[in-house]
């Protein structure tokens, strides 16, 4: 296939896609982070154990790795929906105002409200995904990684939000800031691995001390 006939394929997947964002917005943001989420995922599919569920075995049989899958049903969700109306209510927010001073305040109120409720919702999400079995150890891992996820947010939400002013249109906001999502959430992914590792190291030390002081 020529580099021209590649370039006409694209542009008519593209055109497809705008259409259907267009016509079913929320439908196909959910399914294109349902696809970013499963594709961060990007864990091979392990042989579950003999004692395991009838469901890993059967996922396993599919060749379907249970994380992935995880995360894409949190994609179609959770962040999809979630990033559809809060998005939708910024741009509602500032709709018709192009000012200097309403696009910084739109960049703060970005910052310092949608940020936090994102982040959050995210962590607490990758914790149940990555293995959390309680609610506290859900919290654990939300105000542990919290202030890291956010000081990355803080940084780069600012520029994505101007690019997204001056070069993205509105309906191409939510799939443009989850390919942005796609990229710091394989790292946040890596963060959130870590933070469960150290709240379970420090749960089986307290354990060990309270069995020790009972000696």
């Amino acid at each position: 296939m020529s580099a021209a006939q590649i370039t006409k394929a694209t542009n008519s997947l593209l055109q497809k896609y705008l259409q259907e964002l267009a016509a079913n917005p929320l439908r196909t943001k959910a399914f294109t982070t349902e696809v970013l989420g499963s594709t961060i995922a990007g864990a091979p599919v392990n042989r579950p154990a003999k004692d395991a569920s009838p469901i890993l075995h059967l996922l396993a049989a599919l060749n379907i790795n249970l994380k992935s899958l995880k995360m894409a049903i949190y994609g179609f969700l959770v962040s999809a929906p979630m990033s559809h109306y809060l998005t939708g209510t910024l741009q509602k927010a500032f709709a018709g105002k192009t000012s200097a001073g309403a696009r910084i305040g739109q960049i703060v109120a970005n910052s310092l409200l949608i940020s936090p409720i994102t982040s959050s919702i995210y962590l607490a999400s990758m914790a149940i995904i990555n293995g959390a079995k309680t609610f506290d150890d859900v919290i654990r891992t939300v105000k542990a990684g919290l202030f890291s996820v956010l000081r990355v947010s803080w940084v780069v939400s600012p520029l994505t939000l101007t690019i997204a002013q001056n070069y993205i249109p509105l309906a191409l906001w939510v799939p443009f800031f989850n390919s942005v999502q796609f990229v710091l959430g394989t790292y946040f992914n890596v963060r959130v691995k870590q933070q469960l590792r150290i709240a379970a190291a420090k749960k089986a030390a307290q354990k060990k001390k309270d069995e020790e002081k009972k000696e």
